[in-house]
């Protein structure tokens, strides 16, 4: 009986608050899937070789990139979702449009893809990159909070979502050179709980490109006595 009401109560929902597929934007029937069936071939997911470190794909069958081959990362190991290409356009409707609904879809899709990753880290957390508070109430919420907390529904992993607090209202870094992203992140993040049980944290995010986000804030973490931060992002890719 108490399934039936909660499909009534979902089926309901659907029509009054349709949801979209994350691929093409369009309106998916009451009771349908996340996504409609011709547009799941669309968004593609990031397969080897990719770097053994970041997780970006790569032209040959090296285990590291050459970014990462040149400097040592703060982090041990990440992986992403999809090529950023095929998947930049949803993720900007996600971050930008208001699709908060899309992280359902991301989430069940990180943990189908990414969950042995995940459990294989040991990770006793799930810790999405905060965004400036100025930004929060500008855009009305955190992607990468969503996302963390649609993983951690399919993965048991918790999500701490008041350990890192973004202090300084840092410019876009897609404006900036790999450079001036390290110096525009400098102190970008403080940690404000007690987090000295911590060993082990996986660090959440929407996009990864230089790991200039991913180092300031595992640094971050490491001041704080979390020896070991893994990340994982919805899309990644050098040149974006």
């Amino acid at each position: 009986m108490r399934g039936k009401i909660v499909k009534i109560l979902s089926f309901a929902g659907d029509l009054l608050f349709p949801r979209r597929c994350p691929v093409c934007d369009m309106i998916i029937g009451p009771g349908g899937d996340s996504i409609h069936a011709e547009c799941m071939p669309k968004i593609k997911v990031q397969k080897a070789p990719y770097c053994m470190i970041c997780g970006s794909g790569m032209d040959s069958d090296e285990k590291i990139c050459d970014d990462c081959s040149k400097r040592e990362h703060a982090f041990i190991r990440g992986r992403s979702l999809y090529e950023y290409r095929s998947a930049a356009p949803s993720i900007y409707r996600f971050k930008y449009s208001g699709r908060r609904e899309y992280a359902a879809f991301f989430g069940e899709e990180v943990a189908a893809c990414l969950g042995d990753f995940i459990k294989k880290t040991g990770a006793e957390a799930l810790v999405p990159i905060p965004i400036h508070r100025k930004r929060l109430i500008k855009r009305g919420y955190n992607q990468a909070l969503l996302l963390a907390r649609e993983i951690s529904k399919h993965c048991g992993v918790p999500v701490m979502e008041k350990l890192l607090l973004r202090r300084h209202n840092t410019a876009p870094l897609k404006l900036l050179s790999p450079l001036d992203r390290q110096k525009n992140l400098k102190n970008a993040f403080i940690v404000r709980q007690n987090s000295v049980e911590l060993k082990t944290i996986i660090l959440i995010d929407d996009i990864y490109t230089t790991g200039a986000t991913m180092d300031e804030a595992a640094r971050e973490l490491h001041k704080a006595g979390i020896p070991d931060v893994y990340f994982v992002a919805l899309a990644g890719g050098k040149s974006l």
